[in-house]
């Protein structure tokens, strides 16, 4: 017998176990899992198995893809910012434009009115200046009127009184006050006049400076609160009781334009 023989064989025995390996990978953006392993006799002792994982990868494709999409994103964003921003300025860009519109619009108009504010008051002096010299030329031209009848007992009246003193309140015989003087003169001619020239310059018509008559009553203020008096009596000139100073007198319009003029005759 050979000796190997009796020397027991130990070779090991064949195992049969299971083996498993798990696998992880992405793939177009997908989980994917391989599962292998064989199975093993029910009476096997069984082991531990033996598992493998890898760590999920990532392509370059899928990674150009990601870096992609968040250029895009922030393109967008970046985008969506800066239309803000335009929308923002133009905004007041229009905002301050308008401002700009409405001053000067606002200016403008304020400058059309001060011209028209001008021209009209520069107008209404022109038709003053007009109407002043015309009524100068008509005062001053000598008047072919002749005085007759109780017009001639009036004006032959005012010129007795020429010379006399003034003197407020008075109403004669030697002094007068200037709508005393002109009571005095009408009712030598039956006319009964106000004491007073406030109502004196409302009694009988009112007639224009340019269309005098011998015998109106000239006034200075304005009707009904005029104060003074006086009686035209002719050739541009009239009489009455000017102050204390002068007395009674008589004095070409231009002396001292009266206001307006009434007519009792």
């Amino acid at each position: 017998m050979s000796p190997n023989a009796l020397i027991p064989s130990h070779r090991k025995p064949r195992r049969s176990a299971s083996s498993r390996a798990l696998r992880a990978g992405v793939t177009g953006g997908f989980l994917t899992l391989a599962v292998t392993g064989a199975s093993m006799p029910a009476n096997a002792t069984e082991k531990p198995a033996s598992e493998t994982q890898e760590l999920p990868t990532i392509t370059e494709a899928l990674a150009t893809t990601a870096a992609k999409s968040a250029d895009t994103a922030q393109q967008v964003a970046v985008s969506y910012e800066r239309q803000a921003l335009q929308d923002s300025a133009a905004a007041k860009a229009a905002e301050v434009a308008e401002k700009k519109q409405a001053a000067a619009e606002k200016k403008a108009k304020a400058e059309a009115e001060r011209k028209a504010e001008a021209a009209r008051k520069a107008e209404e002096a022109t038709q003053a200046r007009a109407s002043r010299s015309a009524e100068r030329t008509t005062l001053s031209a000598p008047s072919s009127s002749t005085a007759s009848g109780s017009v001639a007992t009036l004006v032959s009246f005012l010129k007795a009184q020429l010379g006399k003193s003034y003197v407020l309140g008075s109403s004669g015989p030697s002094a007068f006050d200037c709508s005393g003087l002109t009571q005095a003169a009408f009712r030598q001619i039956g006319i009964d006049l106000p004491r007073v020239s406030q109502n004196q310059s409302t009694r009988g018509t009112q007639v224009g400076l340019g269309n005098l008559q011998v015998g109106d009553i000239l006034y200075w203020g304005s009707a009904g609160s005029a104060y003074h008096v006086a009686v035209y009596v002719g050739d541009g000139n009239f009489i009455g009781a000017q102050n204390s100073s002068t007395g009674i007198v008589e004095r070409p319009l231009s002396y001292d334009q009266p206001t307006g003029a009434v007519r009792v005759l």
